[in-house]
C-alpha cells in the first residue's frame, strides 16, 4: 500500500550516522532516550521554526555534549554569549534530575546552505503557512532555491486543511529526481507541522544532493565502465563496415566486387 521507510533511518550505517552517540545498560536506556527527546524539544522551542537542522547528543564519562546545527547561530548564542549560557543552565537542571554527575556542554555549528537542508526547508514552509501564505507559493519558492543552489532534486508534500478547505487533502510537487531506493543517494528528509487556525498542516521535504561513495568504490566503478566501453567498441569493430539501409545481398556483393575489378583493370 505504498508505505515508505524513513529515508534517514534507511541509510544509517551506509552513508549516515546516528544523531545520538552513547551507550547505556538496560536499566538506564529508556530514561536516556527520553532525556534526548526532551533536550531536542527544549532547544527547538527556544530557537523557533526554521532555524535548527538537527541536534546531536554525545555522552562520555561525566560530560554530555549537545551539538546544535543551525542556520542562525546568533539566535542561540545571543549578545555576549548570554543566550547560550541560559540554554546551558536550563539543560544542566534537566540533566541533573536524571544524573547528578553529568555536566552539559553546548556547541553551535552553522549550516552553510540552509536552503539545501530538508528540516529547515520544511519548517520555513510551515512558518509561511502559519502567516496565511499560499502553500503553492511557499512550495514553489523552496524548489526554486534548491535548483538555484545546484540541488539534484526536491519533493515537497503538504497535507491538511489547505487554504481553509472543509475537507483535508494532500498536495505534492517535485522537481529533479529523488531516488529513495538508492542507498548511496544522499537524501535529506525533514518533517514539520504548521498550527493554523483551521488545524494542523503537515509538511514533508525530501532533498537529493547527489551520490555518496567511497573513493575505492568510485575507482572500481570507473574501471568497470571503461571495460564495458572497450567491449562495446570491439563488438562494433567485429560487425564490419556499416551496411546501407535497404540494400539487398546482390547489391552488397556487387559493391564489394567493384573495387576488386577496378584494381584488376589498373
Amino acid at each position: 500500500m505504498g508505505q515508505k521507510i524513513h529515508p534517514v533511518g534507511f541509510r544509517i550505517g551506509v552513508i549516515r550516522g546516528h544523531d545520538s552517540h552513547w551507550f547505556y545498560k538496560k536499566q538506564g536506556y529508556a530514561a536516556a532516550v527520553k532525556m534526548d527527546h526532551e533536550i531536542r524539544q527544549v532547544v527547538k522551542g527556544r530557537v523557533g521554526l526554521g532555524n535548527v537542522s538537527r541536534v546531536e547528543i554525545e555522552r562520555a564519562a561525566n560530560r554530555l555534549k549537545v551539538n546544535i546545527f543551525t542556520a542562525r547561530p546568533g539566535a542561540i548564542i545571543g549578545r555576549g554569549g548570554k543566550g547560550i549560557d541560559e540554554l546551558t543552565d536550563i539543560l544542566n537542571r534537566m540533566v541533573r534530575e536524571f544524573d547528578g554527575t553529568l555536566g552539559v556542554q553546548v556547541n553551535v555549528t552553522e549550516v552553510r546552505q540552509p536552503e539545501l537542508d530538508a528540516q529547515i526547508v520544511a519548517e520555513n514552509i510551515c512558518a509561511q503557512l502559519e502567516k496565511r501564505i499560499s502553500h503553492r507559493r511557499a512550495m514553489r519558492q523552496a524548489m526554486t532555491r534548491v535548483v538555484r543552489l545546484n540541488g539534484r532534486g526536491i519533493k515537497i508534500q503538504v497535507s491538511g486543511r489547505l487554504g481553509g478547505s472543509e475537507i483535508a487533502r494532500t498536495e505534492k510537487d517535485k522537481t529533479g529526481k529523488v531516488p529513495l531506493h538508492t542507498l548511496r543517494a544522499d537524501i535529506d528528509y525533514g518533517f514539520a507541522e504548521a498550527h493554523t487556525i483551521y488545524g494542523i498542516v503537515g509538511c514533508k521535504v525530501w532533498i537529493y544532493k547527489g551520490e555518496v561513495l567511497p573513493e575505492k568504490r568510485l575507482r572500481e566503478l570507473d574501471a568497470i565502465m571503461q571495460t564495458q566501453q572497450e567491449n562495446r567498441r570491439k563488438e562494433r569493430d567485429d560487425r564490419g563496415p556499416k551496411k546501407a539501409f535497404g540494400a539487398t545481398k546482390a547489391e552488397e556483393g556487387a559493391a564489394e566486387a567493384a573495387p576488386a575489378t577496378e584494381g584488376g583493370q589498373a
